[in-house]
């Protein structure tokens, strides 16, 4: 089970690594469209775009279906909840870190406030 879910997201995570794949993806959620007028928006080859389209099929995030000569893309039925919920688990680990970090630095700042009130700024006491 663990295996599973490991390979999902990374096969998420290597499909939305890339800025096309990312583009795709914006553009599929306005509404399908064919693989040729996304190899024509993204200023590349079929070719390309179909390895693109590719991956993000793997990773269950796009679905293809072909009707004559054109293949048309639409979203896939994965939603990414899982992915959000790692990323959302790591946020908060993060934010919580830098409160703590910012807790100390405004520590030091009132120390620091505080000593200089002590010294008349040649280092000696008043």
């Amino acid at each position: 089970m663990v295996k599973c879910i490991q390979a999902r997201f990374d096969a998420s995570f290597a499909a939305l690594s890339d800025a096309t794949r990312r583009g795709v993806l914006e553009r599929l959620g306005r509404g399908d469209t064919s693989i040729t007028d996304l190899a024509e928006k993204f200023h590349m080859t079929l070719t390309g775009m179909m390895k693109h389209v590719g991956v993000l099929e793997q990773a269950g995030l796009v679905t293809t279906e072909k009707v004559g000569r054109v293949r048309t893309c639409k979203l896939g039925l994965r939603r990414l909840e899982e992915e959000a919920a790692w990323i959302e688990r790591y946020r908060r680990l993060w934010a919580a870190r830098f409160d703590a970090l910012d807790e100390v630095v405004e520590d030091l700042k009132r120390k620091d406030r505080w000593a200089r009130k002590e010294t008349d700024g040649r280092g000696k006491r008043r």
